[in-house]
């Protein structure tokens, strides 16, 4: 871990995407974005895969800021898309791998399953398209995911743009949507916690049920909650701060970053949302717990 002694600047974004999940950048790229923006800390938490952890490392030795080892896991509750985020566990840790392994074959198949609704509504599009819109071969531990999906779509002209992709066709509701089965939030939050890690509720807001999102809580051991969001309103702000409040949980917060797609920034730029330093602090003290 970089040595935190060197670092001055007062704020972190803990919640960035890079290409190995879904994001535009390489992590060496966020690393810089992050160094360029004035922030201390950044966190790489990638859909399902630590793929982009050690690049990360490696290049905050050179930029001077801190990078916070994380992933952001996908799980299913009542019908809905739960995320859940984990920051400094063991990124070597054996078990864990191998389960998020099995969460991206998941994905692999939640992806021919979208590509076949799609086909099925009169675009025509596969995996092949998706593959040459990216334009380059995945990495190990890599994965694709909707994001990817929308870039071909409107490539091909069946969309404006991302939000349209995403409102028409991508979007939990949206005409070619589905989610095969997933674990649970419970069971993310405790692979986390095997693996020495600090378990986070990301952008509770997006889920538009709060009650779910509280039982969740009660029914779960995870430590913090992600209050500060691109997606989020004030209002989203301060119910989650209150909720934070009533249950002694961590307040985390992040950008959501997913880089530039068409000109426009998925969920929000780079340290558009963080919070104080002094979070990552607790987040490395609840994991050594």
């Amino acid at each position: 871990m970089n040595n935190p002694n060197h670092v001055q600047l007062a704020f972190a974004d803990l919640h960035t995407h890079t290409q190995a999940s879904d994001g535009m950048n390489t992590p060496a790229e966020n690393v810089r974005l992050a160094a360029e923006a004035g922030l201390g800390a950044l966190a790489i938490t990638d859909h399902d895969t630590v793929a982009g952890v050690a690049e990360a490392l490696a290049a905050a030795e050179q930029h001077g800021i801190m990078v916070v080892p994380g992933v952001e896991i996908s799980t299913m509750e009542d019908g809905k898309d739960i995320h859940i985020l984990g920051y400094y566990f063991d990124i070597t840790d054996t078990m864990l791998l191998q389960r998020l392994e099995g969460l991206r074959r998941i994905r692999d198949e939640r992806n021919e399953m979208i590509l076949s609704k799609l086909r099925e509504l009169g675009l025509q599009i596969t995996m092949d398209d998706v593959f040459a819109q990216l334009g380059r071969d995945l990495l190990p531990d890599e994965s694709i995911g909707r994001p990817h999906m929308a870039d071909t779509l409107v490539a091909k002209g069946y969309v404006s743009d991302m939000k349209e992709a995403f409102d028409k066709y991508l979007a939990q509701g949206a005409a070619a949507y589905v989610s095969p089965p997933r674990i649970t939030p419970m069971e993310a939050t405790e692979w986390i916690l095997e693996a020495g890690g600090v378990p986070v509720m990301a952008h509770p807001g997006l889920y538009g049920d709060d009650d779910l999102v509280a039982r969740i809580f009660d029914k779960s051991r995870l430590a913090g909650i992600e209050v500060y969001h691109s997606d989020h309103t004030p209002d989203d702000e301060q119910r989650y701060l209150k909720l934070a409040e009533q249950r002694s949980l961590i307040v985390t917060g992040g950008s959501d970053y997913h880089g530039e797609r068409q000109g426009k920034v998925f969920h929000g730029p780079l340290g558009g949302r963080k919070v104080p330093i002094t979070v990552v602090q607790q987040l490395r003290d609840a994991a050594n717990k």
